[in-house]
């Protein structure tokens, strides 16, 4: 008896679990904007200028090494930078047109919206 018990509760325990990996990727699939055929990144820096443009163009040359078309976004949130971090954040942007440089307040909005939609 003790076993029929722990097989059913076992059992039942991964029925629920498939049901809410089922339900997450219908979710996912229906209620979000992004497209599924294409690579999106937020990065957030805060007093980054001596790191910034090294990590940044490390990630581009990762992505965009013969597959541009992969990259749809490249979204950087500067966390109220002190330095010279978001004047080299433009410049790549200059150089890159898949970079967004935004705030904190509304990369938080930007993904709001990806989880809301």
């Amino acid at each position: 008896m003790l076993n029929f018990l722990l097989n059913a509760t076992i059992w039942t325990l991964a029925l629920y679990g498939l049901y809410e990996i089922i339900k997450n990727i219908i979710y996912i699939y229906s209620y979000t904007n992004l497209k599924p055929n294409g690579i999106y990144i937020i990065v957030a820096a805060k007093n980054q200028e001596n790191q910034i443009e090294g990590f940044v163009r490390g990630i581009l040359f990762r992505f965009l090494y013969g597959k541009e078309e992969l990259i749809k976004d490249v979204i950087i949130a500067d966390l109220n930078s002190k330095d010279n971090t978001k004047e080299i954040l433009s410049k790549l942007k200059k150089d890159y047109s898949q970079i967004q440089i935004t705030s904190w307040k509304e990369c938080k909005e930007i993904i709001d919206n990806i989880n809301s939609t």
